[in-house]
């Protein structure tokens, strides 16, 4: 007879949850339940830090087939080599002759294209601007994004569809 306590399937949950590093997120703690995913926060009270949740690029594709937005923060000239089918180009940086600049106009380009409460996964080229490009979307009011971990790297590494 199989007990609770003794299911492989719900320890190897319970381990993954446990071992899963906290994030902070708005003076929260605990765990939270959103959209079939656990994230773990911690209690900052000092710190307004904002950790959006990430994906993998296998859910994301769930989430876009499911009617989210998809949001690559990649320069005009990374979007043009590929994207994920349907994907929105609103650049998070702009490459300068001293490295990168951020788009000071990212927020109101966005705003041009999606509403507060749209459905909005936001993808880059390995994961690091489109989860700096999360943060500022989630601080502007926007409430529901979803960084895409790895990127675009990782869409074309899986073999998901994209578009030249």
């Amino acid at each position: 007879m199989t007990t609770f306590a003794s299911s492989p399937r719900i320890a190897h949950s319970v381990l993954r949850l446990l071992l899963r590093p906290p994030i902070r997120y708005h003076g929260l703690s605990g765990s939270i339940l959103r959209f079939g995913s656990v994230s773990n926060v911690e209690r900052k009270d000092e710190i307004n830090e904002v950790k959006p949740r990430s994906v993998t690029v296998h859910a994301a594709y769930q989430f876009l087939q499911a009617g989210h937005h998809y949001l690559d923060v990649r320069t005009s000239d990374e979007f043009r080599a590929g994207h994920p089918s349907g994907a929105i180009n609103v650049p998070y940086m702009f490459r300068t002759e001293a490295g990168r600049t951020k788009n000071a106009k990212f927020l109101e380009e966005v705003s041009s294209r999606f509403e507060k409460d749209n459905k909005i996964l936001i993808g880059c080229q390995s994961g690091k601007r489109s989860l700096m490009a999360a943060a500022d979307l989630q601080s502007a009011g926007y409430t529901d994004v979803i960084d895409v971990a790895g990127g675009y790297s990782a869409w074309k590494e899986n073999g998901l569809p994209s578009t030249m």
